[in-house]
């Protein structure tokens, strides 16, 4: 249960993450909308996801490093790897891996049962109350953590997204990180 529930929340901040920049570039463009851009999946965006992560993978310490602090020369690397993959920009790539993500962090990777991501999180949030596994420190973070994502969560507004992700998800399950399940949480 407990590296289920790591492994969803690390999920859930990198929604989370994707949501918060989504945000201030809307913010920014004068938008004043609280959720990133829902878009209508398409295979070949899920297969250019894809294709773009396995190039990324290889900068995924150099990513982690440049979080905070901008790096003109690594921006300009992602953005050539997402148009070299199909995107017309990064903020597209952006879109359609926020969009995947979405509703990754809503499907049960066992029996591929798709649970709308806020009421996951509210699911998730009932089960870690329940957690004596957890320091009361470690379950308040978490819980803190949760409450956060809760309230950047949509429900998925294109439920077609749902089938196009499941076909493609032992692909995405291969370019994801998977030791999401080892990290602590709210770290990507």
């Amino acid at each position: 249960m407990r590296t289920i529930w790591f492994g969803r929340l690390a999920v859930l901040a990198g929604l989370a993450l994707f949501a918060t920049s989504a945000i201030a570039q809307n913010q920014k463009d004068g938008q004043d909308q609280g959720q990133f851009k829902q878009i209508k999946l398409t295979d070949k965006q899920v297969r250019d996801f894809i294709s773009a992560q396995k190039q990324l993978a290889p900068l995924a310490s150099k990513l982690e490093s440049a979080a905070d602090k901008p790096n003109p020369a690594l921006q300009k690397q992602i953005e050539e790897i997402a148009k070299s993959n199909g995107f017309s920009t990064l903020d597209e790539f952006d879109d359609v891996a926020a969009n995947i993500s979405l509703v990754l962090a809503g499907l049960d990777p066992q029996s591929g049962q798709f649970t709308e991501p806020p009421d996951q999180i509210k699911k998730d949030i009932e089960e870690l109350k329940q957690d004596k596994q957890l320091s009361q420190k470690e379950k308040d973070q978490a819980l803190a953590e949760m409450q956060e994502a809760l309230k950047r969560t949509a429900p998925v507004q294109f439920k077609e997204n749902v089938a196009v992700v499941k076909k493609y998800q032992k692909e995405l399950d291969q370019v994801i990180p998977q030791d999401a399940e080892n990290q602590e949480p709210g770290k990507k």
